[in-house]
């Protein structure tokens, strides 16, 4: 059994089951930008939006309630000089591994909260645009401002946070987001996700504008293996749940053949042991022309991952080898749209 959810453009998809699904859906007509789920609070859901600020599920995504959050960056002379100023716009969300209750939120203009209370209070995170880079960071469709666009909490370590700027910068804290690192060597400029394993320390992957990257100490430097990957426009990583040396990624060439349904043209390429890159091609999930990059999640088992593009729901159990699609109810109005996250939560 298990419940997969699906941030859309203008809602959240909920599909339950196993051989035969049921879908509901939420948060109809808000623009959607990020979610996250814990096996540990399956009851708590969070979505992340563009314009109305960050929700939360108590009951499984049944309902959602808009937090008071009291998201209030200081705003700078190139943000338009007005200061105090709500942030709606919630691009990344978290949940630590390590306690359910601890939660990080990032915003655009880029701005790192935590809440210790699953939600109910947070704390802003000083110090993120004090470093040296943060002058240059830039999100080209809105080149006056940049947002968060991944936390990753390391499972070895719950003061270890990783954040993705988009675009301009991987930034580090061993501390808890008391204290900021930036552009450690080799690090990718524009990062789009982050994938850690609970089964080897100091692993971290990167799916990035820039390309793939991947640490073996914990964010401190970066290598490129990018042998076989043709298409370097990186937007999502996963690695097996039973093999942390195994990683799938999603890339097209660019940005327009990654997101915009259109002029889609997207891959999913794998890599085993440091091998170089493989495409997957006729396997049972879509890609090439008109197919949007593809958001993944880990199930429990291994060799187990859900993707999610603009043609459904699919799951593998062989680490991509084969992908059977999840028989979930698909209106073809999201044909034309691009997940924008994706979470499982397995019984």
């Amino acid at each position: 059994m298990a419940t997969v959810y699906v941030a859309l453009r203008d809602r959240l998809l909920r599909a339950e089951g196993d051989e035969e699904w049921t879908t509901t859906t939420a948060l109809e007509g808000h623009d959607l930008e990020c979610l996250a789920a814990s096996p540990d609070t399956p009851e708590r859901v969070f979505v992340g939006t563009f314009e109305s600020g960050l929700h939360r599920s108590t009951d499984g995504g049944d309902s959602f309630d808009s937090l008071e959050t009291g998201f209030v960056p200081e705003r700078e002379s190139g943000y338009g000089g007005a200061e105090n100023l709500e942030s709606d716009a919630v691009t990344a969300v978290t949940i630590s591994p390590h306690d359910p209750d601890v939660v990080y939120a990032g915003t655009e203009p880029s701005r790192v909260y935590r809440s210790t209370d699953g939600g109910d209070s947070w704390t802003h995170l000083e110090g993120l645009t004090d470093l040296p880079s943060a002058g240059s960071w830039f999100f080209p469709p809105r080149p006056h401002t940049h947002h968060v666009r991944w936390l990753e909490v390391d499972p070895f370590n719950p003061d270890r946070l990783y954040v993705g700027i988009e675009a301009g910068a991987f930034v580090l804290s061993t501390d808890g987001g008391e204290s900021w690192q930036e552009r450690p060597e080799g690090s990718r400029r524009d990062n789009h996700s982050m994938a850690t394993h609970p089964d080897q320390e100091g692993l971290v992957y990167s799916a990035a504008g820039d390309g793939f990257a991947v640490s073996t100490d914990g964010g401190e430097s970066w290598d490129h293996p990018q042998e076989g990957l043709e298409h370097r426009y990186c937007w999502n990583v996963v690695p097996d749940p039973g093999d942390p040396e195994s990683v799938l990624v999603s890339s097209a060439s660019g940005a327009r053949s990654a997101h915009t349904a259109s002029s889609a043209e997207s891959y999913v390429y794998r890599s085993s042991g440091g091998e170089p890159w493989e495409r997957l091609e006729r396997t049972g999930l879509p890609t090439g022309e008109d197919v949007v990059r593809a958001e993944f999640a880990a199930g429990t088992e291994p060799g187990v991952v859900y993707a999610a593009n603009n043609r459904g729901l699919f799951r593998t159990g062989d680490f991509g080898d084969s992908w059977d699609r999840l028989e979930v109810a698909w209106p073809e109005s999201l044909e034309a749209q691009a997940p924008r996250g994706l979470a499982v939560l397995e019984e």
